[in-house]
């Protein structure tokens, strides 16, 4: 018996990663998520009620506006008690992941940043979330399991 696996295929972890790094002399956190691309489609067909195609898109900009508009709503930030407006930077695909990119700017220190995550929550009750954070070279990580959506870490 063989098995094919592509990018298509199902796989046997549900997971997001989320990147944080603080940027002192810009004053700017620099944010990447990485989502299964397969499981990223799913979400978004279902909440928006359309076609999507992130590897190979008829229409790059309304793919765009999934992406943000789906990572805003389910991943935000404070700091300092502060909440953060994240700008869209874009998306791309590597491999079987969905990078999506985004930037604060406006941000003179970090020494406390919660976090709400609860990308594909609707999609498995396996999901997680994983975050590394990164200020002024002390990297911090923490693991956030569905239905878990807040974390917090001090610097």
């Amino acid at each position: 018996m063989c098995a094919s696996f592509s990018s298509a295929v199902w796989h046997p972890i549900f997971v997001s990663v989320t990147e944080i790094e603080y940027n002192a002399s810009d004053k700017t956190l620099e944010i990447s998520c990485k989502i299964f691309t397969d499981d990223l489609e799913k979400v978004l067909r279902t909440a928006y009620k359309t076609n999507v195609d992130l590897i190979h898109p008829t229409n790059k900009a309304a793919m765009d506006k999934l992406v943000n508009d789906y990572v805003q709503k389910h991943l935000k930030l404070t700091v300092d008690g502060k909440a953060i407006a994240m700008k869209y930077i874009g998306y791309e695909v590597i491999e079987e992941g969905v990078y999506s990119y985004y930037e604060a700017e406006g941000i003179s220190q970090v020494k406390n940043m919660s976090i709400f995550n609860n990308l594909l929550y609707e999609h498995t009750p396996e999901q997680m979330g994983l975050m590394h954070i990164t200020v002024n070279g002390n990297r911090k990580s923490t693991k956030l399991n569905n239905p878990e959506s807040k974390a917090s870490v001090n610097f």
